[in-house]
């Protein structure tokens, strides 16, 4: 699959990439970063998947996060795919911030309009890793995980529905509950229909009662000032319940007053993520 190299910058001694490419599965052009450590240079690096939140697209984590320099000290490809396919001419796409483009939720919709372009969840977990491990100096073995709101909530997922798939998993700020919220009612009736319990296969508390085994060591940032934690679309307490019932592994931290939900906070905290997925990746 071609792939067309859109910006390239040295970063800590490694490179900070955009590149562009037909998307099989999504049926359009997408893009996504892809930062490449010193390391890569002579040897195959693990793979270190972010997704980003609503209205975002690649651009947001790499430009905002401030992570290149932990990345580049532990030797991880760093790889920021956008949130939804674009461009696809359908009626409705633009029409709101949390629904349709930037909003995809990482789902594969099974509802008209939507089904034939909105399949990110395939996309995540089976066509861009394929895409990377054959264009860069990946090892496939070693892959973890990692996002900001609709993004944790991605990430949450792809990790508790592909078992051993991920080395690690950490989020910020995650939607934990979308069957509960408004953000996740409006996305995922948009997208899988009426049928509530079609939406629980896309919900990280609903999945994590049924997740076979407890290797998995999961690491949650949240910041007690978010609004959008205060406005109950977030819904962390519910996922850390499910989580303890499970005797499932979770570091969860509420960060002190003043932290919200901005690329500030992620910025603030991202070292620890990185070093959190390096110890299982450099493992």
């Amino acid at each position: 699959m071609a792939l067309k190299q859109v910006s390239s910058n040295k970063c800590f001694e490694g490179f900070q990439k955009v590149f562009e490419h037909d998307s099989a599965e999504l049926k359009c052009k997408m893009k996504f970063g892809i930062y490449l450590p010193p390391k890569a240079e002579t040897r195959k690096c693990p793979v270190l998947y972010w997704l980003s939140g609503l209205t975002c697209t690649e651009q947001n984590f790499i430009t905002k996060a401030g992570f290149h320099q932990a990345a580049a000290e532990h030797g991880l490809i760093v790889v920021a795919p956008d949130t939804s396919p674009r461009g696809c001419n359908i009626e409705g796409e633009d029409e709101s911030w949390d629904f349709g483009t930037g909003a995809g939720f990482y789902v594969d919709a099974t509802e008209d309009p939507w089904k034939t372009n909105y399949r990110m969840y395939s996309y995540i977990k089976d066509e861009l890793p394929k895409l990377i491990n054959a264009n860069f100096p990946t090892d496939p073995e070693r892959m973890s995980i990692s996002g900001h709101s609709m993004g944790g909530h991605g990430a949450l997922i792809l990790a508790l529905k592909n078992p051993g798939k991920y080395k690690s998993v950490s989020a910020f700020a995650p939607i934990c509950n979308p069957i509960q919220c408004q953000w996740g009612k409006k996305a995922l009736g948009g997208y899988l229909g009426s049928d509530v319990s079609k939406w629980e296969a896309y919900d990280a508390t609903q999945l994590v009662k049924s997740y076979p085994d407890s290797h998995l060591d999961i690491l949650i940032d949240q910041g007690k000032d978010d609004q959008f934690l205060s406005a109950g679309q977030l819904l962390p307490d519910n996922f850390i319940a499910a989580c303890t019932e499970r005797k499932i592994p979770v570091v969860f931290r509420l960060q002190q007053a003043g932290y919200d939900h901005s690329y500030f906070f992620i910025a603030t905290f991202i070292n620890d993520h990185i070093k959190h997925h390096a110890k299982y990746l450099n493992a």
